[in-house]
């Protein structure tokens, strides 16, 4: 699904170069639920902004969903992204003015499709993620997760084969937090291929695969993807039911 290799980022000014990320090699594969972790400045935000079409890089290859994005030009990056990835951002992101409907229907305008298919496209998405019923109302009448489940849908409407995750639960406290974390769960378990930036050594822990990333670098990552077992959670609520 993504695929980076002596990946390259430096920023230049007049006086000074900065490597934000060098010889930077990555590969999640369709499917993976991937955290990437690191000490703030070490290169994760940079890594999603070019995993996300948001910043070209300086040198290696990148290859999404098998597209060398090497030479791609502003509309052809533009149309990849629109199509093959969704956000989900830290702070919702979402527009005040807007309703929850319309909140979702904007991405969906861009990319051109009829209003029947969008209104099919954000009812789908919205009962997704068990808001349905709040469709016309604005972010201020949510709370903070409520929030942030809107910011999925959004994403999801589109269906991307991949969603890119900066810090989602870090305005939430940790109640909504593991909430939003399981709806993540419920995405990837659909086929969803997911890439979360986490300061959060819980929620990464329960990524199939966690990346560590300092100076710019991948100095730590899992191999093998942790299997989940979908029996284990009514398994332990059995075990707790028996044990009185």
């Amino acid at each position: 699904m993504l695929k980076m290799t002596h990946l390259q980022k430096v920023y230049r000014t007049h006086l000074i170069e900065t490597h934000a990320l060098r010889d930077f090699s990555i590969h999640v594969r369709d499917g993976e639920f991937v955290a990437v972790t690191g000490p703030s400045g070490s290169g994760k935000t940079t890594f999603l902004n070019i995993a996300g079409l948001l910043e070209e890089f300086t040198g290696g290859e990148y290859w999404l969903d098998g597209v060398d994005v090497r030479g791609l030009d502003d509309n052809a990056r533009s149309k990849l992204r629109n199509e093959k990835i969704g956000f989900i951002f830290q702070s919702f992101n979402l527009i005040p003015d807007l309703n929850l409907f319309d909140n979702v229907d904007v991405p969906l305008r861009y990319r051109g499709f009829n209003a029947a298919e969008r209104k099919r496209r954000i009812d789908e998405a919205l009962t997704r993620v068990g808001l349905a019923s709040r469709m016309k109302h604005y972010p201020s009448e949510l709370s903070g997760g409520q929030q942030q489940r809107v910011a999925i849908a959004r994403a999801l409407a589109g269906s991307p084969r991949l969603l890119m995750a900066d810090e989602p639960t870090g305005n939430l406290d940790s109640l909504m937090a593991r909430g939003v974390m399981e709806l993540l769960e419920e995405v990837n378990r659909q086929g969803t291929t997911i890439v979360m930036v986490t300061h959060d050594p819980e929620l990464a822990a329960r990524a199939q695969r966690n990346v560590h990333v300092i100076d710019g670098q991948v100095t730590d990552f899992d191999e093998a993807p942790k299997l989940r077992d979908p029996d284990a959670a009514s398994r332990g609520a059995e075990a707790v039911a028996a044990n009185g």
